[in-house]
């Protein structure tokens, strides 16, 4: 027992230890998502994250520590965001033929879900830091989190809520959509997209090419359209 011990103490401090259990877990839940026909109830982030928190709670292991080791899959999500170009280029003229029904969409979607979320918080009684920081969590992670920051929210719980409305936007959205009646791939993407920022992103990207490039290019301008309405906003009402 003190050899194994020894061992993981050693393995613990290795960068390359918390890397490799990262692509481990999403590889898991990959072939697991695969294997269930890829159910959105088994989505691999959130798969993913369940494995990583419970092995980390369990070897009392801390975030820094773990992400010390996880920074280089934090650094290709830069390469990522951009390569979402590659699908909306090819998709282009069906983009221009609907930039006046997806410029309405968007202000509504950015609108709904800054207010649904400020509303819903207020009548529950949140303090205006709490639902500052609520505000933008169908924004993309870095930019909600210098909104929630420049209007005085708390950056890091912002990023919590981002992650999770991601993760239920990409598990739930497309159920809700087949409940609504909403075939059209480029239709379902400019919600997914609008709704659930990367996450929801990378699911349309799985499902359809036409859901991809529209669910990245909502992704993008709800970032702009929040950044910009939002502080204006709020300042005005709050």
């Amino acid at each position: 027992m003190q050899e194994l011990r020894e061992t993981w103490v050693y393995l613990s401090a290795s960068p390359l230890l918390h890397l490799t259990l990262t692509l481990a877990a999403f590889v898991l839940a990959s072939f697991l998502y695969r294997k269930a026909g890829l159910n959105p109830l088994l989505n691999p982030v959130l798969l993913s994250v369940v494995v990583i928190v419970a092995l980390l709670s369990l070897s009392h292991t801390s975030y820094d520590t773990y992400f010390d080791g996880a920074r280089f899959v934090h650094f290709l999500l830069g390469p990522a965001t951009v390569a979402l170009a590659i699908p909306l280029y090819r998709q282009f003229d069906r983009v221009r033929e609907s930039a006046l029904a997806i410029l309405v969409s968007l202000v509504c979607g950015s609108v709904t879900s800054a207010a649904s979320a400020i509303a819903i918080a207020w009548a529950l009684g949140a303090q205006p830091q709490s639902i500052i920081s609520l505000a933008p969590k169908s924004v993309t992670a870095p930019v909600a989190m210098g909104i929630s920051e420049q209007l005085g929210g708390i950056p890091s719980l912002t990023a919590v809520l981002v992650i999770l409305t991601g993760i239920v936007g990409a598990t739930l959205g497309p159920l809700v959509l087949n409940g609504l009646g909403v075939r059209d791939w480029s239709a379902r993407g400019l919600a997914i997209g609008t709704a659930s920022h990367g996450i929801g992103t990378a699911r349309a990207l799985q499902v359809d090419e036409l859901a991809g490039a529209f669910s990245g290019l909502a992704m993008g301008l709800n970032a702009l359209a929040t950044a910009i309405l939002l502080p204006l906003a709020w300042r005005l009402f709050f």
